[in-house]
């Protein structure tokens, strides 16, 4: 519980904020103060603003343990509805979201969904409304929480001309409840100062333990590549010019990634970040590389049944570990590590991890217009003639994996996910920008993903291609597994 002690001693603090920042940060701020914000503003606002919601902080803090301790059995259909229904009917937010502050990037290294927020792109406090704008958070937030996901807040660019009050953070805080901390898995604070320790400091006392473990200080850009698909990421040029001089400063260089984060060298049994021609090359002419077989083996025995599956993340060590192993030619047997969260991950960062999307670069267009069609049987017969563009390995792997989650849609009784459920999840795993993720084409590739799966038997029962050569006997293993005599 907090304490007057408490609240005055972190009045204190903001009020001595220019003498407690660290002594490399006021090299680093020396001679350039507004390139975040004004401290003395931001402290004086923030001493005044503290002792208005000190009180209501202080009795939250009373319940705060036994809430933590409840447990909420989640309930994925009724939360998450369909795609209808979490939009709201006379309100689309377009005027929040021109702004850019929130916006989607994809999956991270683990196959969690990524959303950004950009501090630097908040308008000015004078006429923005943030009340509005908490509801257009909350309203992007809900197509994503039911999934395991990932917050990145690029903190450079607050200032107090654009900064919220704290009473609306702590509003936020209060509106943000179980349903939106549960499946948050990782929160990146990038480019954090002194201001940022201080709210954290403010808010621990009804912040879990639990909560906080999730929190990660990102000093450098660089930093991110570890867990995020940095090309993916929207980074604000400011922030960018920001890093680039924190970095000069520190006499720092980002270190080079590779495709496969954790080695630089390509190895002859790889399966994860080849393109699929290689993989198929290498596989005896089969475009479906050995590690989806055992995935969707063991996954057929043991997951079509699990609630919410393809939903939740694994450890990241354990998923690190295990891609290793695979791309190192190791066996890993899956049965006997026994973890389906992990199996499915694995599953969608293969998918991920494509030099280039099993929809290709190509069609990613094509894709994204696909909502300007009115009707179902139009919007079924385009995407037919778009399948016919793909390449014949993609094509493969693409009926593969179509297949198998029609056996995860058989089960959706049980373990909840349907094919709009599937959609959310594997769209952007199977197209993707070839240069930055969009909130605004997550709707049409999402859309795209429920058709492929909801008509899934028309879409690839018949399918002729003329340009196709004849099939060679090295594709036989690919016949047995997805493709059916319709197509030729």
């Amino acid at each position: 519980m907090a304490t007057t002690q408490e609240f005055q001693r972190l009045e204190s603090d903001i009020e001595d904020f220019e003498k407690v920042e660290h002594a490399d940060m006021e090299v680093l701020l020396a001679g350039e103060p507004q390139l975040e914000f004004d401290d003395s503003e931001l402290q004086q606002s923030a001493s005044e603003e503290l002792k208005e919601i000190e009180d209501e902080i202080s009795m939250a803090a009373e319940v705060t343990e036994e809430t933590d301790q409840q447990y909420f059995e989640p309930n994925f259909e009724e939360e998450l509805g369909t795609p209808d229904e979490n939009l709201p009917q006379d309100d689309d937010f377009m005027d929040v979201a021109e702004h850019g502050i929130v916006d989607f990037a994809g999956d991270d290294m683990y196959g969690r969904k990524v959303i950004v927020i950009s501090a630097c792109k908040l308008p000015s406090n004078k006429t923005f409304n943030h009340d509005r704008f908490l509801r257009y958070l909350m309203y992007t937030l809900d197509k994503y929480v039911e999934n395991d996901y990932s917050l990145v807040y690029f903190h450079y660019g607050l200032r107090s001309s654009n900064k919220p009050p704290l009473s609306w953070l702590w509003q936020a805080y209060k509106m943000f409840d179980r349903r939106y901390k549960k499946n948050l898995k990782a929160l990146y604070l990038v480019h954090p100062t002194n201001f940022i320790r201080i709210l954290w400091n403010m808010f621990k006392p009804v912040i879990s333990v639990k909560f906080g473990r999730k929190v990660m200080y990102v000093n450098y850009l660089n930093e991110l590549k570890a867990h995020l698909h940095f090309d993916q990421l929207k980074i604000p040029r400011p922030v960018f010019d920001h890093d680039a001089r924190m970095m000069e400063k520190y006499k720092r260089t980002a270190q080079p990634q590779s495709g496969a984060f954790y080695t630089e060298r390509i190895l002859s049994t790889q399966q994860f970040g080849i393109p699929l021609k290689q993989l198929q090359d290498a596989n005896k002419g089969d475009p479906v590389p050995p590690v989806l077989h055992q995935i969707t083996t063991y996954l057929e025995k043991e997951g079509l049944e699990i609630e919410g599956i393809f939903r939740r993340s694994a450890g990241a060590t354990t998923i690190r570990e295990t891609q290793r192993r695979i791309d190192e030619g190791q066996k890993v047997d899956f049965a006997a590590i026994a973890d389906v969260n992990l199996a499915a991950v694995l599953f969608k960062k293969f998918l991920r991890e494509l030099p280039e999307p099993l929809l290709t670069f190509e069609l990613y267009d094509d894709i994204i217009i696909i909502e300007d069609l009115n009707k179902s049987d139009l919007k079924v017969a385009y995407v037919k003639e778009l399948l016919n563009k793909l390449p014949r390995e993609n094509y493969c792997m693409l009926k593969f994996i179509s297949a198998f989650l029609q056996k995860v849609i058989e089960r959706s009784d049980i373990n909840k996910m349907t094919a709009v459920n599937l959609a959310i999840v594997f769209g952007p795993n199977l197209i993707w920008s070839q240069s930055q993720a969009s909130l605004l084409a997550m709707g049409p590739i999402n859309s795209f993903t429920r058709i492929l799966l909801q008509d899934y038997v028309e879409i690839f029962s018949r399918y002729v291609r003329s340009t196709w050569h004849p099939l060679s006997l090295s594709l036989s293993r690919c016949l047995q597994h997805v493709l059916t005599p319709e197509r030729y």
